[in-house]
C-alpha cells in the first residue's frame, strides 16, 4: 500500500483516539496537575494541538484566526476530548474533500502576528502531524509522570507510534 498523505492524517486521527482513550480512563485530576514540558498540564498540551490545527485546518481554508480557539475553552475532560478528536477527523475529511490536487497548491497565509507566509498544503500537512505526534509524546511522558506507565494491554493499543498503526492497517 503507497504510504499518502491521507494515510499519515488517518495516522494522526489513530493516535490522537489512542491517547484520548488512555486520558478517558484516567483519574480526572491528572489533566490539570503540573509537570515539567513545553506546556505544564495535559489538559494545556491537548488544547495547544487542538489549537495548532484548528488554526492550519481555518488557514487551508482560507481564514486566519487572529486569537487562539482555547483562550476561551472552559469545558470539562469530555468536551476537551471529543473536541480535540472531532478537529483532527474535520482536518483529515476537509483534506481528503479537496483531492490529490489540492497537495500540490500554494496557500498563502498570516500568523497570529499577521507576518505572510507561503507554503504548500501538503508541506503544511507534514508540520501538522508532525507536530501532533510530538506533543501526544508529551502527553505520554505526562502520564508516566502521574504515575500511569501501562498505556495498553498488548502491543497494538500501547503504542501510537506511526509502524504500530501501520501494521494495525495492514493485518
Amino acid at each position: 500500500m503507497p504510504y499518502t498523505m491521507l494515510t499519515h492524517l488517518n495516522y494522526s486521527v489513530w493516535a490522537t483516539a489512542k491517547l484520548s482513550e488512555i486520558i478517558e480512563t484516567a483519574d480526572e485530576s491528572i489533566l490539570k496537575k503540573e509537570a515539567a514540558s513545553s506546556f505544564p498540564t495535559i489538559e494545556k498540551t491537548i488544547l495547544h494541538i487542538w489549537d495548532a490545527e484548528l488554526v492550519w485546518l481555518k488557514r487551508l481554508q482560507g481564514e486566519s484566526l487572529s486569537d487562539w480557539p482555547s483562550n476561551s475553552f472552559d469545558g470539562d475532560r469530555e468536551t476537551l476530548i471529543a473536541g480535540w478528536i472531532d478537529n483532527c477527523i474535520a482536518l483529515k475529511d476537509f483534506v481528503e474533500s479537496k483531492g490529490e490536487d489540492f497537495l500540490t497548491s500554494t496557500i498563502s497565509y498570516k500568523n497570529m502576528e499577521g507576518k505572510p507566509y507561503s507554503n504548500t498544503v501538503e508541506e503544511i500537512l507534514y508540520h501538522v502531524v508532525n507536530h501532533g505526534t510530538f506533543h501526544r509524546g508529551q502527553i505520554v511522558t505526562q502520564l508516566r509522570a502521574n504515575g500511569i506507565t501501562e498505556l495498553g494491554i498488548n502491543e497494538q493499543s500501547s503504542s501510537t507510534d506511526l509502524i504500530t498503526y501501520l501494521r494495525a492497517v495492514t493485518t
